[in-house]
Parts: C-alpha cells; sequence; structure tokens
C-alpha cells in the first residue's frame, strides 16, 4: 500500500479541515488515446497523485492525504477490497489529525460499497464516495470536479454524522438513497424516491435534509464475521427454476429475487423460492424496477411463503443487507423482515 503524500496548504491563519482520500480506481481514473473517446477506456490507470493534481483548488479547501488503495474496474469489485476499505476508514478515522475520508470509486458497483459502508463504519466523521463518468483523459471530463465537490463535502462539519454519503454532480446523496440510472450521462446518479439530501458547489455545502434511518455506529453490522453467500435471481416472462434449486443445492444461505412490478414472481419460480425457504435459505423479495418500494405482503403472500420484503432496497443493495444481517446471526424471518424494515 503506497504512503500517504500530503497535498494543500493555506494561507489562511485558520488550520484546513484534513481529508484523507483512499483511491481504488474506477472512471475517475480511467485514461483512453483519444480524448474525445468516452467508451472503450481503460479504468483504474491513473494514480492518485495525479488525479489530486488536476484538481489544484484543493488546495483552498482541505489538507488531502492520498493512497492508492486499489486500482481496478469496479465491476471486479470483490470482499478482499470491501474488507482492506473498512479497515482503512476504520483506522483513518480514529486519528485525531483526520476530520474527513474520500473514496474514489467505479461507477458501476459503487450503489453496492457505499451502502456496506454505510451500515458498517463506527464513525461519525464524514465518508464521502465520489466517481466519473468520463475517464480522466476525456474532454470536459467530469472526475475533477467531483473530487472536488467530494473533498469539499468531506470536510464540512455539516457532514459529520450524516452516515456514508456520495457527492456526484455538485449533489450530495445518501449512500442508502443513491442509485446509478444511466450508462453514459455525468448525471448518472439518483436517489429517486426521497431525493438528495443537499448539493454541492463552488465551495459551499448546504444539506436540506437529514437521514433518518439507523446507521453507522448505530448498527450491529461489521464484517468481522464474513460474508455468507448469498445470491441474485431475476424474476421475468417464462423464467424458470433452474437457478433458484442450483443454488439451494451449492449451500447458499440467501436468495435475492429481483421481481417484476411490485416484486411479483412468476409462479414456476415462487415455488422454487417457496421451497428454498422451507429448507432454511433466506429470501428476500426485491423488485427490478429502478424506483419505488416492494409491499410487504404485497404482490405476493411473503409471511405464508417465508419471504422477506426489500421495501425500497433495490436487489443489489438488498443482498448487501442480508449478507450483513446473517453474517450478524439474523436467521428468523421476522427477525431479517425488521432489519429490513429498520435500515
Amino acid at each position: 500500500m503506497a504512503a500517504m503524500n500530503t497535498t494543500a496548504t493555506s494561507a489562511s491563519s485558520l488550520p484546513l479541515p484534513r481529508v484523507a482520500v483512499l483511491a481504488t480506481g474506477g472512471t475517475i481514473a480511467g485514461s483512453a488515446p483519444d480524448a474525445a473517446q468516452t467508451a472503450g477506456y481503460q479504468a483504474g490507470v491513473v494514480g492518485v497523485d495525479k488525479l489530486l493534481a488536476a484538481v489544484p483548488a484543493l488546495a483552498g479547501v482541505a489538507a488531502v492525504q492520498a493512497e492508492q488503495v486499489a486500482s481496478i474496474d469496479s465491476k471486479d469489485l470483490d470482499f478482499p477490497l470491501w474488507n482492506t476499505l473498512l479497515a482503512r476508514i476504520h483506522t483513518l478515522a480514529a486519528r485525531e489529525d483526520i476530520d474527513g475520508i474520500v473514496i474514489t470509486h467505479g461507477t458501476d458497483t459503487l450503489e453496492e460499497t457505499a451502502y456496506l459502508l454505510h451500515l458498517t463504519v463506527k464513525t461519525a466523521k464524514p465518508v464521502v464516495l465520489t466517481a466519473a463518468m468520463r475517464p480522466s483523459s476525456s474532454l470536459s471530463a467530469d472526475g475533477p470536479l467531483n473530487l472536488l465537490g467530494a473533498v469539499t463535502v468531506a470536510a464540512a462539519r455539516a457532514a459529520h454524522g450524516q452516515g456514508v454519503l456520495v457527492a456526484f454532480n455538485n449533489r450530495i446523496h445518501s449512500a442508502r438513497d443513491i442509485v446509478k440510472t444511466s450508462t453514459y450521462a455525468v448525471d448518472a446518479f439518483q436517489s429517486h424516491e426521497v431525493g438528495v439530501l443537499g448539493w454541492v458547489q463552488d465551495g459551499r455545502v448546504e444539506f436540506q435534509r437529514t437521514v433518518v434511518r439507523p446507521h453507522t455506529a448505530a448498527t450491529p453490522f461489521d464484517a468481522a464475521n464474513g460474508w455468507p453467500a448469498v445470491e441474485i435471481v431475476a424474476s421475468y416472462a417464462g423464467a424458470s427454476r433452474t437457478a433458484v434449486d442450483a443454488l439451494v443445492a451449492a449451500g447458499v444461505r440467501g436468495i435475492v429475487v429481483a421481481g417484476t412490478g411490485n416484486g411479483s414472481i412468476h409462479a414456476t419460480l415462487q415455488a422454487a423460492l417457496a421451497q428454498a425457504a422451507e429448507q432454511g435459505v433466506a429470501v428476500v423479495r426485491a423488485s427490478r424496477v429502478g424506483s419505488g418500494h416492494v409491499m410487504h405482503n404485497g404482490a405476493a403472500p411473503d409471511d405464508a411463503l417465508g419471504f422477506v420484503s426489500a421495501g425500497s432496497l433495490n436487489p443489489y443493495k438488498a443482498r448487501v443487507l442480508l449478507m450483513l444481517a446473517l453474517a450478524a446471526g439474523m436467521k428468523e424471518r421476522t427477525v431479517l423482515q425488521l432489519a429490513f424494515d429498520t435500515y
């Protein structure tokens, strides 16, 4: 792991906030041979020092310490990197000379990492993720401004106690709410049902609302007990039970189903999932629709079938919560439902 480098000082008599930047790769650190190329680039090849050097305005915002934690395309994110991030965040958050933490990340799995950290990081200090939709070599690359916004949010006193945040395209999102909604647009992330928390622009940070569900230090979750096997299946026209039967035979502990509409499930697939639940596999019913929520006992009789409804969590975030809940010893369906209703 690279040693920390310090950049940015201030001419002001007041000391600048101290922000640690943990770089993991992604499009924000991507590069293409042609500045007009925004697809087909190589992700995660630009080091964090170059990312910081491209944003000289950081010198007026915070004293930034940076380290390269990983250099990956976030589609390839794995559990060891989550463990590494958690360990580094906790180490840095315990230091008196660190006021906030920023993580640069790929957009593909950012919402999963953000929610995982939101549930497991045990600090009130700001932890802010950011990313980019265009590689650093691109015309009008969005990474530099997103990085400036993330550091500005992490340095802001108002961000304390808000849980893990995502700063992207001048908006501040809660990690629980944010989802990726576009394959190419610089405004790719949205918080559909509840809206953004606030905004950041030209050095100003403003929150319009606060996070109400328990998070960070107010949850019982951590990664110390490993990652139980939880997989995702989808419901669609003509769905079969093949995937469910194979997963049960493989010994998975949980299955999240991305249902149609309000989490409705093809009859064949639903029968297979009900049998899986009878065999002790935790089954969570989510929706493949991009917004809304899955009502408990709504499109399927959850109580009768032994299912848990995911509420407003999409299938990928539902998987994160189910893994953490199972690792925490939450096995009974009613206990799992309470976890989904709470977090």
